[in-house]
């Protein structure tokens, strides 16, 4: 069995795949390609049991084949070859492979791609479609506030809540929690489910950052999403989800509304000097003027800035931690955002003041106790 194909096609449609295998694999064959040949198309695979995903690109050749390539030589090899056509030939009794370029050839083993586990499919799913664009944002504004803690392991995916016309995508690991929902979409069944961390950062990697058209499909135990040549399974984390709306608070009586970028940029200034174990800043908001303050007693460091800011409600100080504040700066888009607050014990949720069309963005935010210095 040959074909022909050239080594920047090929690699990068490797590449959309290869972060799903593992470094180190509970079976020897993950650490490969499953290569599959049929009517002048390779798809190529690659999975850890949980997650899989597919690819496929247009080859030059004829008859079929099914065989496990390394991945890691054989992308190492592809990398170091400038574009040109190579022509693939496969043994099918040893399956070793040879590789043949205009200047050289390159040998190594394969495996019998029959031993490779099988790919999960399509069969008695609920389905729907949306612009990868809006699935693009949704995943981003979600991932960063996805649990690590596996003891928890609803936290550790983000819940996809689905509404007649709406998709609600919650993360939370009981420091922060975000809710993006998407509107304006078609959904024939109600219902929800929770996809895991690495196959969200697959799927990020992967979008398209247009109005391609991605078909999720889903079922009690795995998730399909599918785009252009792209398919991505997961299978879904079996747990109850916690009951995020007890959390959000209704009636915040304290509206901060501050410019993002200098906000963001004062609170990395002044994170530097705040305890390395808590990362806790003071916001002192008094008037039309914000405080940002943080110090370190073990070594006496000790910062604060003063902003100007448009602020409703009564004078007050609330600390949070730092490094949550920065990430929920990093991930709003817009120029300004409002911060909303009732009580220095209670939650804070930031919103941006420019929602895009039909999404919203709200991120939660537990606060930390205050040290009382002056």
């Amino acid at each position: 069995m040959k074909f022909i194909v050239s080594t920047n096609s090929l690699l990068k449609h490797l590449q959309s795949v290869q972060g799903v295998i593992n470094s180190s694999s509970v079976l020897p064959i993950l650490d490969n390609f499953l290569f599959e040949i049929e009517d002048k198309n390779l798809t190529i695979c690659t999975t850890d049991l949980n997650t899989t995903m597919k690819t496929s690109l247009p080859i030059e050749g004829k008859g079929k084949a099914k065989i496990a390539v390394p991945s890691k030589i054989l992308l190492e090899t592809l990398k170091s070859l400038p574009d040109q056509p190579i022509t693939f030939s496969f043994d099918d009794n040893t399956f070793a492979i040879e590789i043949n370029t205009d200047k050289g050839k390159y040998k190594l083993s394969g495996e019998n791609g029959e031993d490779f586990p099988a790919i999960p499919e399509v069969s008695r799913t609920s389905s729907f479609s949306m612009p990868a664009s809006a699935l693009l944002s949704a995943v981003t504004n979600t991932l960063f506030a996805v649990g690590t803690d596996e003891l928890r392991q609803a936290m550790t995916g983000v819940k996809f809540e689905l509404d007649t016309n709406s998709i609600n995508f919650v993360a939370t690991d009981a420091h922060k929690l975000v809710l993006h929902t998407i509107k304006k979409i078609a959904i024939e069944e109600t219902g929800g489910f929770i996809v895991p961390r690495k196959a969200l950062n697959l799927l990020k990697s992967a979008l398209p950052g247009d109005d391609t058209l991605v078909t999720v499909d889903h079922n009690s135990t795995n998730v399909f999403f599918s785009f252009k040549e792209i398919h991505l399974v997961c299978r879904l984390i079996d747990q109850k989800y916690p009951d995020y709306t007890a959390v959000i608070p209704k009636d915040n009586t304290n509206i901060l509304t501050i410019n993002r970028a200098e906000f963001l940029n004062t609170l990395r200034r002044i994170s530097i000097y705040s305890n390395k174990t808590t990362y806790q800043v003071r916001l002192k908001i008094k008037g039309s003027e914000l405080q940002v303050s943080a110090e370190d007693l073990d070594f006496s460091n000790q910062a604060d800035e003063t902003l100007a800011c448009e602020y409703s409600g009564n004078d007050m100080e609330i600390g949070f931690n730092a490094r949550f504040l920065i990430e929920m700066l990093n991930t709003l888009g817009g120029a300004t955002v409002r911060f909303e607050m009732s009580l220095p014990s209670r939650p804070g949720v930031m919103l941006p003041t420019d929602q895009e069309p039909n999404e919203e963005t709200l991120m939660l935010i537990m606060p930390v106790m205050l040290n009382t210095y002056e």
